[in-house]
């Protein structure tokens, strides 16, 4: 099935690491033309090479701290320069650390709140100045299933990416008559196969800090699918709703991909 996303501007915030990497090859074997937007330069240049092989139009690299509106307004500025529009925005961009609500301090709630939400704020605000004039555009947000079921160990997090399934919604009813797309994907438990997949910065440069192999085979256990995620499959599911071929009526969603954690209907 073509996706149509040949020849379209596309830019993935986050694009260095795990998730945010695999979407851009997504894309690429698409033959999009790529923005990668991220903090961490020469990780996001090795996916960029990545993307090129795997049959992107073009990719350019943009460093990019989402929670610095005037760095955002850059990194679209620069997709718009090169490639004439930006037809998808990717909010990935996302950080946390597992613990319990009790020992995390108010300088761990803003770090959390910055990236995950404020960063996708000023991504949407900017994104939709092109969007508006052109008549046209997809955003799509990377939520987590914590924001539907509630997870212990992620109090701050789970709430803040409910903001963002929410913040998807209203933007979704408010510009859809301006012809924007806008849905959340929520992943579950989604690990990267392989320490080069993930930059320094990265939540999961440390595995084990996050979950012990121990742990990762109970969460297994406790799938229906009895699978892990692995970041292909949350970029299948991105791929699908920047499409406007296949999903091109469908917008103000929230899609849980995450085997079965969360079955919300």
């Amino acid at each position: 099935m073509d996706l149509g996303l040949k020849g379209k501007s596309v830019i993935v915030t986050g694009g260095g690491s795990n998730i945010g990497r695999a979407i851009v090859l997504g894309f690429a074997g698409e033959g999009a033309n790529i923005t990668i937007g991220d903090i961490e330069v020469a990780q996001a240049q090795r996916v960029a090479e990545a993307a090129r092989k795997a049959g992107a139009g073009d990719v350019q690299v943009i460093e990019t701290d989402v929670t610095k509106l005037d760095q955002v307004q850059r990194m679209v500025k620069a997709a718009v320069k090169k490639y004439g529009t930006v037809d998808v925005l990717v909010n990935n961009v996302g950080w946390d650390q597992t613990m319990f609500f009790t020992k995390t301090t108010p300088e761990f709630w803003d770090r959390v709140i910055q990236i995950n939400y404020m960063g996708v704020l000023n991504c949407t605000k900017t994104i939709l100045d092109v969007f508006m004039e052109k008549g046209k555009g997809a955003i799509v947000s990377i939520s987590s299933d914590a924001s539907r079921q509630g997870e212990p160990r992620e109090a701050v997090y789970g709430g803040i990416k409910a903001a963002v399934n929410s913040f998807m919604k209203t933007i979704a009813k408010e510009n859809g008559r301006n012809g924007v797309r806008c849905n959340a994907v929520c992943p579950g438990v989604t690990i990267p196969e392989e320490n080069e997949e993930v930059g320094k910065n990265s939540m999961w440069v440390n595995k084990d800090t996050m979950f012990t192999p121990e742990q990762l085979e109970k969460v297994k256990k406790a799938l229906p699918l009895r699978k892990i995620g692995r970041p292909k499959d949350i970029a299948n599911a991105v791929l699908f709703l920047a499409s406007d071929n296949v999903a091109g009526h469908v917008t103000g969603q929230v899609l849980s991909v995450s085997g079965g954690y969360s079955m919300v209907g």
